[in-house]
């Protein structure tokens, strides 16, 4: 059906079953302006019938053209099959017919005069998993061994994100007394900070030992190092019972710097 807006006259084409019978509200999409829309009239309503004359009123030429029609006649019934056709009985002295389709059979593949039990082609040899197997642990185990060899020589490289020990293991027959109340931050007459290290290093063996580096690391008041610095002693060897003495003054310190640690360098 077709509606007109009132406010501005737009029109709108609308199927019939957006409205209803009973209408209902719209709004034009151009001025928006809203209004009740009446539903579309019901099938036959409004429209006016021409009236049925009476049954007198019908002229004789009318009635008679008005009476039924006789039914047609009922269709003839089915017509009897044909007859079948005569069989001709085939002639003796022809040759019979061939036939018209024949199956072809695929030519067989003829093998070579080979033995079922011979090792070579067409057959595989089995995998012996349990060799397979054997192999593969024995590699593994070459390589884990290459690792540990390698890692115990040389050390983890730097990369590998591992806590390492700031110190290396005690010397034989080596013994450090560095007191602590001699590892203190002291200052210059020109008022630059430095950080004193005394100590002694002793050979307590009997027999004369190689005298590694120190390594020095300062700490703040958390605990967390904020410096480190190798030292190498005035002596190399030490012959049994001989002691070196070991006095720095380490400068650049960081002023967060609270106490000292002392030990061998790991090499």
């Amino acid at each position: 059906m077709q509606i007109q807006c009132p406010a501005c006259a737009t029109r709108y084409f609308v199927p019939d079953s957006a409205i209803g019978r009973d209408g209902r509200r719209v709004r034009c999409a151009k001025c928006r302006h809203n209004w009740f829309q009446e539903g579309p009239p019901a099938p036959g309503e409004g429209q006016d019938l021409p009236p049925v004359p009476p049954a007198d009123a019908v002229p004789a030429q009318g009635r008679e053209a008005a009476a039924p029609v006789s039914p047609p006649p009922p269709p003839p019934p089915n017509p009897p099959p044909p007859p079948p056709p005569a069989r001709v009985a085939p002639d003796p002295d022809l040759p019979p017919a061939p036939p018209m389709m024949e199956r072809i059979r695929p030519a067989e593949p003829q093998l070579p005069d080979a033995s079922p039990f011979d090792a070579g082609p067409p057959f595989r040899p089995r995998r012996n998993w349990l060799k397979i197997w054997t192999w593969a642990a024995g590699i593994f185990a070459l390589f884990a061994a290459g690792i540990i060899f390698a890692v115990s020589y040389w050390g983890l490289p730097d990369w590998v994100p591992v806590t390492r020990p700031d110190f290396a293991v005690a010397q034989p027959d080596l013994q450090l007394d560095f007191p602590i109340d001699q590892q203190e931050k002291r200052e210059m007459p020109g008022g630059q900070e430095y950080f004193a290290i005394n100590g002694t290093i002793t050979n307590v063996g009997s027999t004369t030992r190689r005298v590694p580096s120190i390594l020095v690391i300062l700490r703040d008041a958390r605990e967390r190092k904020v410096f480190e610095r190798e030292i190498v002693p005035e002596k190399t060897t030490l012959a049994p019972g001989e002691s070196v003495n070991v006095t720095r003054a380490v400068l650049d310190v960081p002023l967060s710097a609270r106490f000292a640690e002392i030990g061998w360098k790991a090499q």
